[in-house]
């Protein structure tokens, strides 16, 4: 299961930035009334696309570590699902339910916090 939860975790990177590049910041980008910050929106345009692709980066560092974890690391596979079960539940909540990644990431949280309760 915890396997299971790493390949989520690692599709999940590879979408999140693709479909953001794609979808969301080129088109962002084309608009002209970007914030200016230091001359140009340059900067803008690299902070927003460096934050929207950290999150992928994130989340191949948790699949290298829940798959670390799948040894019987009790303490981190809590933390990871902990961190999961509340990345869901902000997805719910700012999207209203929209934005589905709040099922992989439940789906994540679940079977973190089932093989630390019942390994």
């Amino acid at each position: 299961m915890i396997l299971v939860a790493s390949i989520i975790l690692i599709l999940i990177a590879f979408v999140h930035s693709y479909l953001g590049e794609k979808y969301i910041l080129m088109r962002l980008f084309k608009r002209d009334n970007i914030p200016h910050l230091f001359g140009s929106d340059q900067f803008t345009k690299g902070t927003l696309r460096f934050c929207w692709h950290i999150m992928s980066v994130a989340a191949l560092g948790f699949a290298a570590i829940l798959h670390n974890a799948s040894t019987g690391d009790v303490f981190t596979l809590k933390v990871i699902g902990v961190v999961f079960l509340l990345s869901a539940l902000l997805a719910i909540w700012f999207t209203k339910g929209k934005h589905l990644s709040w099922i992989a990431f439940l789906i994540v949280s679940t079977i973190c916090f089932i093989k630390a309760y019942l390994a």
